[in-house]
């Protein structure tokens, strides 16, 4: 689906208008495409305090591909070779004192920012300071990375990965994701790793081949999209859905050369069936993605029990009753298995008239944050997806002035496409991602709204 504003704001006699005029011009983002490089230019990867990452990424950088420049090719001034990315390591901080370097090395470094460029910040978990000094200078990088995110031009980012000692070897993923067109529209995201035991080998092309994925809502929009990346990256997709969207579950099933299930996933039996289905047909499931949901909405004042129920039932209530099935039946949930649960930035801020609804996606989060130690047990891992305004066919049907509205207020300055949260679903279900546990991470392009 077209952005007008954004179409025109970008044409020749659009963007005299919004220049003179004081107007924002949304850019079009870096999107991933198979085969492309991981970033279209060098990265300059530099450090504050006594930085313990900064080896580890410039190697990760390296074999990737990319061309690593140190610090002082930053100083060059805005004439200089413009940068994919900015990587800072902010490990080792001490006090608010280090900060200073912080600065020192992203001002400068960011003026050369390509369009559609990323940072990403590298830093020691808060929680595990030794100190209140120690603590304030951790916490305070959280602070810096979003107002980042608000200032950078030209549909660039800026993330924030907290990495705690023993848990490097899970930085690979984090980082080319962040950096990679798969994060166009993730924006002033905090993400805490923690130590895993990562596959070998894997194909940053086709991360999922031979994997079996299950997705819940499939017959259309971010279910379909969804669908169709996880086909891309190489799995092998149960496309579940109601029966009464048979005729498009299929569709989108036999487009990816999938499996179509059809499914109700709140009746009583549907964990029951869900779970022998991918016994005998396909030997147990690699990864699942709830992302099954619908909205009633209404004022509460006015909000009726069916209303009420219905949506708690589909959207939180069969996302425990199916999880719970699946870790029970004994070999049909793979002990690296990687379970994606479609949260919202309703959950999160909440929004009028949605009552039932937030509540139903802030329990996804509070659901997420309590099973991860026991998916960490098995060497798996569960998180949430939290999209902000997604652009859809249902939202197309908005009024003009509430869809605007809601597009525009954000740190991109345009809604989101389902392609962004198939793409950000898709990396937390790869095997590399396994120190990415219990985490929540929203695809909102840094929404004014919410935390």
């Amino acid at each position: 689906m077209s952005d007008w504003y954004r179409e025109f704001a970008n044409s020749g006699l659009g963007t005299t208008i919004t220049k003179n005029l004081g107007l924002p011009r949304p850019a079009v983002l870096r999107r991933y495409e198979p085969g492309q490089p991981l970033l279209p230019g060098p990265v300059v990867v530099g450090s504050a305090g006594e930085g313990r990452l900064r080896k580890i990424a410039t190697g990760l950088l390296e074999d990737a591909g990319v061309t690593v420049v140190s610090p002082v090719a930053a100083d060059g001034g805005s004439d200089g070779e413009k940068f994919g990315a900015v990587v800072l390591d902010a490990t080792g901080l001490t006090g608010p004192a280090d900060l200073a370097s912080a600065h020192d090395f992203l001002s400068p470094a960011i003026k050369r920012l390509r369009a559609s460029g990323r940072v990403v910040v590298l830093a020691d978990p808060p929680a595990e300071a030794t100190s209140p000094a120690q603590a304030a200078a951790r916490q305070a990088l959280d602070g810096l990375v979003r107002s980042i995110g608000k200032e950078l031009l030209n549909g660039s980012t800026a993330n924030l990965v907290y990495v705690p000692f023993g848990a490097e070897g899970s930085l690979g993923s984090p980082l080319r994701f962040f950096l990679s067109g798969r994060s166009a529209y993730v924006d002033g995201q905090v993400v805490t790793l923690s130590a895993s035991e990562l596959p070998g080998g894997e194909e940053h092309d086709r991360p999922l081949a031979g994997k079996v994925a299950v997705v819940t809502g499939a017959a259309r929009g971010i279910g379909a999209a969804i669908a169709r990346v996880m086909a891309r990256d190489g799995a092998h997709v149960v496309a579940v859905d109601v029966p009464a969207a048979g005729q498009s579950l299929a569709e989108v099933a036999n487009e990816i050369n999938g499996t179509a299930f059809q499914l109700d996933i709140t009746s009583d039996d549907a964990p029951t069936r869900l779970v022998e289905h991918l016994r005998e047909r396909h030997g147990g499931v690699d990864v699942v993605v709830h992302n099954a949901g619908i909205t009633r909405d209404k004022l509460l004042v006015n909000m009726d029990a069916a209303r009420w129920n219905s949506v708690l039932a589909v959207n939180l209530q069969a996302q425990l009753d199916i999880t719970a099935a699946l870790l029970a039946a004994d070999g049909v949930l793979k002990p690296d298995a990687r379970v994606v649960c479609v949260s919202s930035q309703s959950g999160i801020a909440g929004n009028r008239g949605q009552t039932n609804y937030s509540a139903s996606k802030a329990g996804i989060i509070g659901m997420v944050r309590s099973w991860a130690p026991e998916f960490a047990e098995r060497g798996a891992t569960i998180n949430a997806v939290a999209p902000g305004f997604i652009v859809t066919e249902m939202t197309a049907k908005m009024p003009f002035g509430t869809r605007e509205v809601g597009s525009r207020i954000n740190s991109l300055q345009q809604g989101g496409l389902p392609v962004d949260v198939a793409e950000t679903i898709a990396w937390l279900s790869q095997p590399g991602s396994g120190g990415v546990n219990g985490q929540v991470v929203r695809v909102c392009g840094q929404s004014m709204l919410g935390a």
